[in-house]
């Protein structure tokens, strides 16, 4: 809605592929364009009108009056626990330890499979497909693993640290005396009835109240190899294929991400050395501590990201990468942070007003067009 509006050209929404061939026919069309062209823009006009009338679910409160409904905590009565490997550590895993920890709901919706796995296999509708589709994926990851043409790669670090605000200091050692970097993060700010105004510092302890905390990092990657395969197959005039080892380390990255997570919470910060999760209840997240990524719900702001990289010198250790809009690469990737307390908990900021926009500008040393723009989805108001 907002580019069209900006944008001299055609600008049109597709819902899914299938719609596209359709959409595109009409666009090259001498007959058919000029309509086209003028019943979207018409449409959109009007969908603009009716989103400009619409009136938030729940009305939006100060940062202020937001921060004084702050996660209510008794630090005095909790000590958290003492992370037992501190620093950052290169982690190798292999394809037959994380296929291990795969969820593959999602790898049967990226071929449009709709259902659950493992039930999805018996499926009435589309049980053949997906056994099929489980086959080849599994005799691909034979392959890649034997071959070692597709190898994971992570990095992870725990570190000393404090809240500060809305801001999480993070300390060179157990001094902390020098902080090494800062982690930003927004609250809600909708009104809320029995229920806090989350922001995801308040599950580390408060700098004031003299409790020594700590807080975790990391990056991991289904492969730096992926595209290469892709492309491999794509030479080849094999779109199966591609898609294929696309999923599939996408899927990896994944199951790295929650296999480094058990071993953060059993090992390298040791708070549930005990923890013995199956699969299904480690995709439920039956365990204690939570991994939320920067541009997601909890933490949208993209930028974060780059704390991350300097914090665990991502690049360094593992070859991945961020782009200039924040991407990482390669796509199978996922990067964010740990937190340990026990009522951590993962939730959406949602709409944000002008007064927090300006705070975090202002922590974050930017303009506040700049937290505007990478911040465009989460404004509860026009920017200028």
């Amino acid at each position: 809605m907002k580019i069209e509006q900006n944008y001299s050209g055609p600008t049109v929404y597709v819902q899914n592929a299938s719609r596209t061939v359709g959409v595109v026919a009409a666009l090259l069309s001498d007959t058919q364009r000029d309509d086209f062209v003028a019943r979207t823009r018409k449409e959109y006009e009007t969908v603009r009108i009716q989103h400009g009338r619409k009136k938030p679910r729940t009305p939006p409160v100060t940062l202020e009056a937001a921060r004084d409904n702050d996660f209510a905590f008794d630090w005095q009565a909790y000590t958290p626990p003492v992370a037992h490997r501190l620093g950052v550590q290169e982690v190798e895993a292999g394809i037959e330890t994380l296929r291990n920890y795969i969820d593959w709901t999602p790898f049967f919706m990226t071929w449009s499979l709709a259902g659950k796995y493992p039930r999805i296999l018996e499926d009435e509708v589309v049980g053949v497909e997906a056994q099929r589709l489980f086959k080849d994926a599994n005799d691909m990851l034979d392959k890649l693993s034997a071959e070692k043409t597709l190898n994971p790669r992570g990095v992870v670090g725990l570190f000393p640290a404090n809240r500060v605000g809305d801001d999480i200091e993070i300390y060179r050692d157990e001094t902390r005396t020098h902080v090494i970097n800062v982690s930003h993060h927004l609250r809600q700010q909708t009104e809320k009835t029995g229920f806090a105004n989350y922001c995801l510092a308040d599950f580390v302890a408060p700098k004031l109240s003299g409790k020594a905390d700590y807080i975790g990092a990391f990056a991991v990657t289904g492969g730096l190899e992926e595209d290469a395969l892709a492309d491999a197959f794509e030479a080849q005039h094999d779109d199966y294929n591609k898609i294929m080892v696309k999923a599939l380390a996408d899927r990896l990255a994944e199951a790295f991400a929650e296999y480094l997570h058990e071993r953060v919470r059993k090992v390298y910060w040791g708070y549930a050395p005990n923890e013995n999760l199956s699969n299904e209840e480690l995709i439920r997240e039956n365990y204690q501590g939570i991994r939320p990524a920067p541009g997601y719900p909890a933490c949208p702001e993209h930028t974060e990201k780059a704390t991350i990289w300097e914090l665990l010198e991502v690049e360094k250790h593992t070859g991945m990468k961020l782009t200039e809009s924040f991407a990482m690469w390669p796509g199978a990737s996922v990067s964010g942070w740990y937190f340990s307390h026990p009522d951590s908990k993962y939730y959406a900021v949602a709409q944000i007003q002008r007064d927090q926009v300006e705070d975090y500008a202002r922590r974050k040393g930017m303009s506040v067009t700049e937290v505007e723009r990478w911040l465009a989805p989460n404004l509860g108001y026009d920017a200028d």
